[in-house]
């Protein structure tokens, strides 16, 4: 985040009334990360802060959304935080940031994680040698895969569905 125009807009968290408003704004933004803010979020949010319309909203919240991104995606690690931000950065916001960040890092590493897919895995396999019938006698490979593949259903619960697959193939 070398583009220290981004950092301009990060004074306006000092409109809000409390810590507890930024931590709100850092949540929302994380929810909304695959969506974005609807319209009432983002009068809300507006609201928080004192804003009067969406173009002084909207820097601050690439800003944070870059922030953000940065600090999950990036493995900054919690004590490297803090080195993000340049050094025209308010230090109390600084520090608010860092210790909001630092205190929701974790657990959205763990909503990232929860979202990748998984690709399915090999439990077992085996693979015999056959004869195909009585009337061909041509040598046959049977193989038997057991794959395991990790899903989740509509309502989000976990399923994991056993597939198994025989190949045949016939050698000549």
């Amino acid at each position: 985040m070398e583009n220290h125009a981004f950092w301009d807009h990060l004074p306006l968290l000092m409109r809000a009334n409390s810590k507890d408003s930024v931590e709100s704004v850092l949540q929302a933004l994380w929810r909304t990360r695959t969506t974005g803010l609807d319209a009432a979020g983002r009068r809300i949010i507006r609201d928080m802060l004192q804003l009067q319309n969406d173009s002084e909203l909207d820097p601050l919240l690439v800003c944070l959304r870059m922030l953000i991104r940065k600090c999950v995606y990036e493995n900054t690690s919690k004590e490297d935080i803090h080195k993000l931000f340049p050094s025209e950065v308010l230090p109390e916001l600084q520090r608010l940031l860092t210790l909001l960040l630092q205190k929701f890092q974790r657990e959205w590493r763990e909503d990232v994680l929860k979202d990748q897919a998984t690709l399915p895995r090999l439990k077992a396999m085996t693979w015999n040698m056959s004869t195909s019938s009585t009337e061909t006698p041509e040598p046959v490979a049977v193989i038997n895969l057991r794959v395991y593949a990790k899903l989740r259903d509509i309502s989000g619960s976990a399923l994991v569905l056993p597939l198994n697959l025989c190949i045949r193939q016939y050698l000549h």
